[in-house]
């Protein structure tokens, strides 16, 4: 048991229908496995299941934790700061696939 830390520029959903609230009513959450620290007040690129930048959202909750089944879980909350256009979408999808979602370089 370890805390993952997500000091990146990434909030990659897993659910389409977290992705639709956050975009629908501009707060929403995600929950993700194992126990990670998303640190409070940190804006970051919101990608869709499929790997698409689509937002730049702000981290304002975090909740790691162990639930009554046993598993580790941490709780997202989020604000929606603006959607991305069609440019910047374009240009954050290919840069994420290449340092965060694409195959691993050989050296």
């Amino acid at each position: 048991m370890g805390f993952q830390t997500e000091f990146n520029s990434v909030c990659k959903f897993k659910s389409e229908q977290e992705l639709y609230e956050l975009l629908e009513y501009g707060r929403g959450k995600m929950v993700k496995s194992g126990l990670r620290v998303f640190p409070t007040g940190q804006k970051v690129i919101a990608y869709s299941v499929d790997n698409v930048a689509v937002a730049i959202v702000q981290i304002v909750g975090c909740i790691a934790e162990i639930n009554f089944q046993g598993d580790e879980v941490t709780e997202v909350e989020m604000i929606l700061i603006r959607k991305l256009n069609e440019e910047e979408a374009r240009i954050q999808t290919a840069l994420a696939d290449e340092m965060f979602f694409g195959a691993q370089q050989q050296s």
